[in-house]
């Protein structure tokens, strides 16, 4: 992780910044909670130049196909927002290498966000915390999925589990042993269209129910009581609004029950199934077996088994 109290080397004119994949809401925490995941991310390599503005050079990687206009590009609308609140005499050209795929519910449009922050913020005069550079991260995040959510790009600044409010990051503290198992069907699900599966009526119920669990979940990490976990580990608010878009969803998050999850459900927006794990043993078994049920339904799938505890986005 980058030391933020140092400089940047002298002249620097360029500098690389990866950020890693990460599981958004945690299935309580809509929009606020998410943990970063290592094993997967996206890479963006910056260039400090003279003229007043941001371009984007390439985009390299599992999807090229992404707006080259610096507007309309996730990263591109972050580091704009960048030079224009910092009021910088100086602009910023981008080249992204994509490790995630969008849709994938694994946070691909935040992780370029965040690469090309960290990467832009060590070229710096006077580099910024990592939570002063989280509003540029937001202002580009809204590209991709039309609202201002930080439970990805909380993660993917500080590392492990965090609690991402409009204004504020709080990293909440998770078991080292603790694992995650992310499994990702080759399906793709537009964040757009997975939101638009939430409009509707809500129960107040509903929302005390979730608030709960949240709650419980919160409760279980900070004291290390996995026991908590499991009990408040269970979306009742958007899971079951979303998991009809996430073909053989329900048998996939039962294989990682079946395994001893403390608890599994869609990451992001899905189609990306994870669950929690008291072990990296029960993890990696329970991956096994949430792919196969992915293979039953007829797609092949991804898998990543990390620490919930992962690591923060780091200058390359």
């Amino acid at each position: 992780m980058l030391n933020e109290s140092s400089p940047p080397q002298a002249h620097a004119d360029v500098a690389q910044a990866e950020a890693y994949a990460s599981v958004g809401n945690v299935g309580i925490g809509f929009d606020i909670l998410g943990h970063c995941v290592a094993g997967a991310g996206d890479r963006a390599e910056v260039r400090r130049i003279p003229e007043r503005e941001v371009r984007i050079a390439g985009i390299h990687g599992v999807i090229t196909d992404l707006p080259r206009e610096a507007a309309a590009n996730t990263a591109g609308a972050a580091l704009l927002s960048m030079r224009q609140a910092l009021d910088l005499p100086f602009g910023f050209e981008i080249t992204l290498h994509k490790g995630i795929a969008l849709g994938s519910g694994m946070g691909g449009s935040a992780a370029s966000c965040v690469a090309a922050v960290v990467a832009a913020n060590a070229l710096l005069d006077e580099p910024l915390s990592r939570e002063a550079l989280y509003p540029f991260a937001l202002d580009g995040e809204v590209v991709a999925s039309g609202s201002r959510h930080g439970d990805n790009l909380g993660p993917m600044l500080l590392g492990g589990l965090v609690l991402s409010t409009d204004t504020r990051l709080v990293r909440v503290p998770v078991p080292a042993e603790w694992h995650c198992a992310l499994v990702h069907p080759h399906v793709v699900l537009e964040t757009r269209k997975a939101r638009a599966a939430l409009a509707g009526h809500y129960a107040l119920g509903e929302f005390v129910a979730q608030s709960a669990n949240l709650a419980l979940v919160l409760a279980g990490c900070y004291r290390g009581e996995a026991a908590l976990v499991r009990e408040g580990l269970s979306d009742v608010l958007v899971e079951p609004r979303r998991a009809p878009l996430i073909p053989g969803f329900a048998r996939v998050k039962q294989a990682a029950l079946d395994h001893g999850a403390m608890g599994a459900s869609i990451s992001g927006a899905g189609p990306s199934v994870f669950g929690w794990f008291e072990d990296r043993a029960s993890a990696e078994a329970a991956a096994k077996a949430m792919r196969g049920a992915f293979a039953d339904e007829g797609h092949a799938a991804d898998v990543l088994v990390a620490p919930v505890d992962g690591p923060a986005a780091r200058v390359v």
